[in-house]
């Protein structure tokens, strides 16, 4: 029999990899995307093809997670055998700015999905599997390095909702014995990362700055630290997670830390320019209450998951840079078309 997967945030890029990987398994893939005026799946238009024309591959739903009824309605539609939850709002500063909005969706539309999960597997006697996205985030202000014992001290609204999230999953594993998994997983990019994060936001500016579009790029806490891995990695360990006999909790990361500044170092470098020339510091974006160091430790996920990361930290920075670079050339190339 087909597996069933149902993918929350599946047009994110963590779902766009998870998407790719699921349907390479021979999965039939769902997803949940929200209802826009604006086209907001650019991320799996690669994947997605018209139903009335090749068959549904992949099959959309519009939905939210601050919708509970309109969930429940799709988890009886669509009846996954797994269900791997990414929707949030996973911006870390812009949670300081919405922070009612970052906890209803991040915290209880969570627990919308539990407990419509609940419901969904006490009325059909089947059984369905779930992983819950957390993150590196919720350790905060806990020192490096950091694994599943390590206490969470979250330092913005966006970790406070993923430190609940993690907590209600738990209680629903240990209350109903659901096969419910927690992933924490440090930081991961690749080029299909959001323009707003920092580590997209620095190779978007190098590729522009090289074509000659932009000139200055504004950066907030240089020195923060963090575990920065390649996202289609790491959502294999989501997938393994999901695989085991038993739920577990596990902790997703490099293992190595690296500062804001060395990835603007490497990343410049590796266009051939020097930060130093280009850089701004704005206060604007720096959090009220600053992350300084997080490091993961994954012993765990290496030694139960068998997961081990295939992209190193210098090969995930040089694949963006040159994503960028690429990007920012078509677009030149585009405007000046446009203006001839």
């Amino acid at each position: 029999m087909t597996k069933i997967a149902l993918i929350t945030g599946i047009s994110g890029q963590d779902g766009s990899y998870l998407t790719e990987l699921l349907l390479a398994k021979g999965y039939a893939v769902h997803g949940i995307v929200r209802r826009s005026s604006n086209f907001n799946t650019q991320r799996i238009d690669h994947i997605y093809h018209d139903p009335h024309e090749t068959g549904p591959a992949l099959t959309l739903h519009f939905g939210d997670m601050a919708d509970g009824t309109g969930f429940r309605r799709i988890l009886e539609l669509v009846r996954p055998d797994e269900i791997y939850h990414l929707a949030a709002q996973s911006h870390v500063r812009i949670s300081f700015d919405m922070p009612e909005y970052t906890a209803d969706v991040g915290a209880l539309g969570t627990l919308r999905l539990l407990e419509a999960v609940r419901d969904h597997m006490t009325q059909s006697g089947r059984s369905v599997r779930v992983y819950i996205a957390g993150s590196s985030e919720m350790f905060g202000a806990a020192p490096p390095p950091q694994n599943e014992s390590t206490v969470f001290h979250p330092r913005s609204p966006y970790a406070v909702a993923k430190v609940a999230a993690h907590y209600f999953a738990i209680n629903y594993r240990e209350s109903y014995g659901h096969f419910i998994c927690n992933g924490i997983l440090f930081n991961h990019e690749s080029p299909r990362r959001g323009e707003t994060f920092v580590t997209r936001k620095i190779t978007r500016a190098v590729g522009r700055i090289r074509a000659g579009s932009q000139k200055r790029l504004a950066l907030g806490n240089l020195d923060a630290k963090r575990d920065w891995g390649f996202a289609g990695d790491y959502v294999t360990a989501m997938w393994l997670m999901l695989q085991q006999d038993q739920p577990d909790d596990y902790v997703v990361a490099m293992g190595e830390m690296h500062s804001v500044r060395d990835f603007l170092d490497m990343a410049f470098s590796e266009a051939g320019l020097h930060w130093q020339d280009h850089v701004d510091l704005d206060p604007r974006y720096l959090r009220p209450a600053e992350v300084d160091a997080l490091q993961g430790d994954s012993s765990k996920a290496r030694a139960q998951l068998g997961w081990m990361p295939r992209v190193s930290f210098p090969e995930l920075v040089k694949m963006m840079v040159q994503h960028d670079i690429n990007l920012a050339e078509r677009e030149m190339a585009s405007r000046n078309f446009a203006g001839a």
